[in-house]
């Protein structure tokens, strides 16, 4: 071993590695490869084997070196590949660090301590391959390119045998057990698209067995397999690096992807001070919308909120319009994720709160809209219209004023809410202090409260007459005294007769109530 490892690994405590080993059927090699990583440099370790319903004597072997080396220990499970075991051997493991390696491979003494080194002193590395060579069948250097997030949108360039660490294994899931070829190059892709360096070790590390019943072999006849499932997990990976989705003539993907661009429709507008993971993010929509966040509401619409590092962030999937108006949203109208990202920004320009607009994406084909997003900062403002007229709040009194000043400001700009229900207006207080409680420092603040709009993609533009403007309130449901209230300050505010405001107010709630 080098002198300089040497160093470095007696400088500190050796953290554990687990050396994870998926058997099966493997009498005539595992035994070599159990001894060639019980030989590594690096002693600090642990060799997690799992049997995987083996009906040969695999088993009986690799017990036997378990009883002469208490840092090998054998597991067994019904027949289920070799995902399942190696996600079962992690979940047995104790170490820092997971190296998988096949029970057919040999492994270098010197790698892991290499490998240890590497990670150990740079956070921003995430994989530590070595370099290969063929045994068995084949003969020689196994030459693989140099990592990078493009190519490995296209083939698998790190092999299965490669040091990384156990929480990053915890972070995307472990393999996963639905693809049943090619295992490693989706882990690959979901430990590393979101970034993270890959260093390639120039000594041979791992000598790899070709045999001709190898799963290597076997595993080319699932391209189509492999590639529907890639695409499921990983679509927007893909996007970003292929501008599309993976192909099967996968080296082509780029090409047909560029070729086919104008029959696939895709806008993505981001917000200038957007943080770069926020605009990451929109540009990953729809397919990130699909597979995480946390959904908290689902009818026609549906509403799913993401924590992006310190940002946390809604996203609101609008439901496919009716036939003839996705073609018109196509081709001539603003879809609803883009209207409500523009009001949000024109409305906090007035001074009327909405949550921080962070972009939308609008998808589609050549002649149709298809679903559209729009993404803003999730709402730090814990009640709605609702919470202050329940009877339950001793400054109901402020909070109405608040509410109706708020409306009068977004009128006075020409703006006229055409869902302006008691859901869509939300509201929270300062405290006595004068400090914010859980409220963005941009926010509305009138009376000590603040107030934010949402739901913004129906609105009416124009001049908003007094007859129009208190037929806003016709959806609150609030009393006759609620609505003096709403009445006086909305009147003062655009300059209007409070009693013709109040008249107007309660005929606009007796037509909605008549109408049911």
């Amino acid at each position: 071993m080098d002198e300089g490892i040497r160093q470095n690994l007696s400088a500190t405590a050796m953290p554990l590695v687990s050396v994870v080993v998926p058997l099966y059927n493997m009498e005539e090699f595992v035994g070599d490869t159990l001894r060639s990583v019980l030989a590594s440099t690096y002693r600090n370790l642990e060799v997690i084997v799992v049997d995987d319903g083996s009906s040969d004597t695999s088993p009986a072997i690799v017990a036997k070196i378990a009883q002469q080396d208490s840092r090998v220990k054998l597991l067994h499970q019904a027949n289920a590949g070799p995902c399942r075991a190696r996600n079962n051997a992690v979940a047995a493991s104790q170490g820092r660090y997971i190296l998988p390696v096949d029970a057919d491979n040999l492994l270098a003494p010197d790698f892991i301590a290499q490998a240890v080194t590497i990670l150990e002193a740079q956070p921003n590395v995430k994989v530590v391959c070595p370099s290969m060579e063929f045994i068995g069948d084949k003969q020689g250097p196994w030459r693989l390119p140099e990592f990078s997030r493009s190519l490995l949108a296209r083939r698998n360039h790190i092999d299965t045998c490669a040091l990384f660490r156990r929480a990053d294994f915890d972070r995307v899931g472990g393999y996963c057990e639905k693809i049943i070829a090619r295992e490693d190059w989706d882990f690959w892709i979901s430990l590393l698209k979101d970034g993270g360096e890959v260093v390639r070790l120039p000594e041979v590390g791992c000598y790899y067995r070709v045999r001709k019943q190898s799963k290597r072999i076997r595993d080319r006849k699932l391209k189509a397999h492999v590639t529907a499932v890639l695409n499921e997990r990983h679509r927007a990976f893909f996007e970003e690096q292929l501008g599309g989705p993976l192909r099967r003539m996968r080296s082509w993907s780029r090409w047909i992807n560029f070729l086919t661009r104008p029959l696939r429709y895709r806008k993505v507008v981001t917000a200038p001070r957007s943080s770069a993971a926020v605009k990451r993010f929109v540009k990953q929509l729809p397919w990130r919308f699909a597979q995480d966040g946390r959904e908290i509401f689902k009818n026609r619409n549906a509403i799913r909120q993401y924590e992006l590092g310190e940002d946390s962030v809604v996203v609101k999937q609008f439901t496919l319009p009716i036939s003839f108006n996705r073609v018109v949203y196509r081709w001539w109208r603003k879809s609803k994720a883009q209207r409500s990202y523009e009001y949000a920004m024109q409305l906090r320009n007035l001074g009327v709160g909405s949550p921080e607009p962070l972009g939308f994406c609008d998808t589609g084909s050549l002649c149709k809209i298809g679903y559209c997003y729009y993404v803003s900062r999730s709402s730090k403002l814990r009640y709605d219209f609702r919470d202050a007229v329940n009877g339950t709040q001793p400054d109901e009194t402020k909070i109405l004023c608040a509410i109706a000043e708020t409306t009068a400001r977004m009128h006075e700009g020409g703006f006229w809410h055409k869902d302006y229900s008691g859901g869509n207006i939300l509201w929270d207080r300062i405290d006595e202090d004068g400090n914010i409680v859980n409220i963005p420092a941009d926010a509305q603040k009138i009376y000590g409260i603040a107030i934010e709009l949402i739901d913004l993609n129906r609105m009416r533009l124009g001049k908003v007459s007094l007859e129009l403007g208190c037929a806003a309130f016709d959806r609150l449901e609030v009393d006759t005294s609620q609505q003096r209230v709403l009445a006086e300050v909305y009147a003062q505010i655009r300059g209007f007769d409070v009693e013709a405001c109040f008249e107007s107010i309660v005929a606009a709630r007796k037509a909605r109530i008549a109408k049911g």
